[in-house]
C-alpha cells in the first residue's frame, strides 16, 4: 500500500470530529495526497448500519462480547470496503476513531481484555496499523461535560454510561498508548479549538513530512 493512515482516539467529548474537520482545512492545500475522512464505527454502508444497531440507547440488552463483535464487524467491513482501496491508491486517510478504541472500550471498559479484543481485530483488519494515532487526551469529566451541554438528551448508548465506564476506558487508552508510543502521539484536547488543531497539524507535518509540498 502506498497511502498514509492516521487515526484520531480519545474519550467521548474530546472533539475527535470537530478537530479533524479543522485539520483537513489547514492541510489540504499543501497536502500532496487526496484526503479521505471517515469514521468509526461507520464509514460504509453496511458499518454504519452496524453503527446504528450499536449506538441505539435502546438496545440494552446488548452484552459486551457482542459489542465488540459488531465493532468489529463493522471494521472488517469499513477497512475491506473504504480504507484498504484508499490507501492502495495513495491516498491519505483520517479515520475518526479505529482499534485503540475497542481495545479501551470493551476491552478495558466493558472487562473483555485487551489482548482478547486486540485478537478479533486483528482478524477482522488483516493486522492493519496507522501510521498516526493522535490521541486527543481530556479528562472524562470534561468530555461528559461537554456531551451533556452539546447534546442533552441525545447521548447515544455509550455517551450514556456512567462515568466510572468512561474513566475505566480513559484507563483503557492509558494502557494501549503506552503499548505503542511510537505510533500514539498526545494532544492535550482541554486546550482551546485552534491550540488543538495546531498541534494535530504539527505532529502531522513531523511524522509524516513526505506527504507535505516542500
Amino acid at each position: 500500500m502506498t497511502g498514509y493512515f492516521i487515526t484520531f482516539e480519545g474519550p467521548d467529548g474530546a472533539g475527535k470530529t470537530t478537530v479533524i474537520n479543522e485539520v483537513v482545512k489547514q492541510i489540504q492545500a499543501s497536502c500532496k495526497r487526496p484526503i479521505l475522512v471517515t469514521r468509526e464505527p461507520g464509514g460504509s454502508k453496511i458499518a454504519e448500519k452496524i453503527r446504528q444497531i450499536i449506538l441505539d440507547p435502546a438496545n440494552t440488552e446488548m452484552n459486551a462480547k457482542t459489542e465488540a463483535l459488531l465493532y468489529a464487524a463493522s471494521r472488517s467491513q469499513h477497512v475491506s470496503e473504504i480504507i484498504e482501496p484508499a490507501l492502495k491508491r495513495g491516498d491519505l486517510v483520517i479515520s475518526d476513531r479505529f482499534v485503540d478504541s475497542s481495545l479501551a472500550y470493551q476491552g478495558k471498559g466493558r472487562g473483555l481484555g485487551i489482548k482478547q479484543v486486540q485478537a478479533i481485530n486483528d482478524f477482522a483488519t488483516g493486522h492493519l496499523q496507522p501510521d498516526l494515532t493522535i490521541f486527543l487526551d481530556l479528562d472524562p469529566r470534561l468530555g461528559l461535560a461537554r456531551i451533556s451541554r452539546a447534546r442533552a438528551g441525545t447521548e447515544d448508548r455509550l455517551e450514556q454510561e456512567k462515568l466510572a465506564f468512561h474513566q475505566e476506558v480513559y484507563a483503557g487508552y492509558q494502557e494501549v498508548n503506552a503499548l505503542h508510543p511510537d505510533r500514539v502521539k498526545l494532544v492535550d484536547a482541554s486546550q482551546e479549538l485552534p491550540q488543538v488543531v495546531a498541534a494535530s497539524v504539527k505532529l502531522i507535518a513531523s511524522t509524516l513530512p513526505e506527504i507535505f509540498e516542500k
